[in-house]
């Protein structure tokens, strides 16, 4: 077995690049090496740990089973010491080559995404900011295994090692489909519950800040559906007798461009507000301080 002191640390870089583009021309681009000196680099890792790796096949490489093995912990590994060195390093938004993994929930990711995006496109063009799902279930989990810098949800107050940063905060409309039997009259709460509602919920849940609003009063409304994605969300409401009672801000933009409408509900429900938490480690980082300052401003202009 090859131990790791045998092993020229150098060659790493080569291995994750091939892995992560199964091509070797295009690793090569990637390294701004030669395609000689990639292909020399694998050859002496071959050597070094008694094992083909990578495969050729049309149109790139393959990995071997040890090949797949050893891609994640090289690829953390190396995600890791980079993170570690960009701290010590000054942040040059406009030069800087970084990628930023976040986490989102669906509505922070609807509502901040473009106009981050529409930011670092002209502030930050060769950093990549990469998002995946958040919500309260998942987030602090996400961090600790640093499978993100951060996390924007309505989230929970987290533990004694997180930064917790207020964003948002979000009133409630309700949406429908223009022709609704609800869209025209006096919008009283026995109207409101007589007919089915839609819930967003990634998680599964099927409670709402409605539903708390509502058993307060001693009363429930009928769920007509549960939905994972806001992406059917509009097709559902144009079909349907359903109604949906979600954040003013995403309402407002749905009913804008897809032909429906919003009513405020006859009832209040109580704001929400999203949070972005992130691990205390990253606080004396130039980059991501950057990242949270664009973010901040941002929601305060959305």
């Amino acid at each position: 077995m090859t131990e790791l002191s045998q092993l020229d640390l150098n060659l790493l870089r080569v291995f994750d690049a091939v892995a992560r583009e199964r091509h070797v021309t295009r690793a090569a681009q990637r390294l701004n090496l030669s395609q000689p000196a990639v292909s020399n680099a694998l050859a002496r890792l071959r050597a070094a740990l008694g094992d083909e790796l990578f495969l050729r096949r049309p149109g790139g490489v393959e990995p071997t089973a040890l090949a797949s093995a050893l891609a994640g912990p090289i690829a953390e590994a190396l995600d890791r010491l980079s993170e570690v060195l960009a701290v010590q390093a000054p942040f040059d938004p406009a030069t800087a080559r970084r990628i930023f993994p976040v986490a989102f929930s669906e509505y922070a990711e609807a509502a901040l995404a473009p106009r981050v995006l529409e930011r670092m496109g002209r502030e930050a063009p060769g950093c990549l900011l990469a998002i995946r799902h958040a919500d309260r279930t998942n987030a602090e989990a996400l961090l600790e295994r640093g499978e993100a810098q951060l996390a924007i949800a309505v989230l929970p107050e987290p533990g004694a090692l997180y930064t917790r940063l207020r964003l948002l905060p979000e009133a409630f409309l309700t949406l429908m489909r223009s022709d609704h039997p609800l869209a025209r009259g006096e919008f009283t709460l026995e109207r409101f519950i007589s007919v089915p509602h839609l819930l967003h919920s990634p998680n599964g849940s099927r409670d709402g800040a409605m539903d708390v609003v509502l058993a307060a009063l001693g009363m429930t409304r009928q769920l007509g559906a549960v939905v994972a994605h806001l992406s059917a969300v509009p097709d559902i409401l144009a079909r349907t007798d359903m109604i949906m009672t979600l954040s003013a801000r995403l309402a407002s933009h749905l009913a804008e461009s897809h032909r429906l409408i919003t009513r405020a509900p006859p009832v209040n429900v109580r704001h929400t507000r999203l949070s972005m938490i992130f691990h205390r480690r990253f606080e004396a980082d130039p980059g991501h301080a950057w990242l949270r300052r664009l973010l901040l401003a941002e929601a305060r202009e959305a």
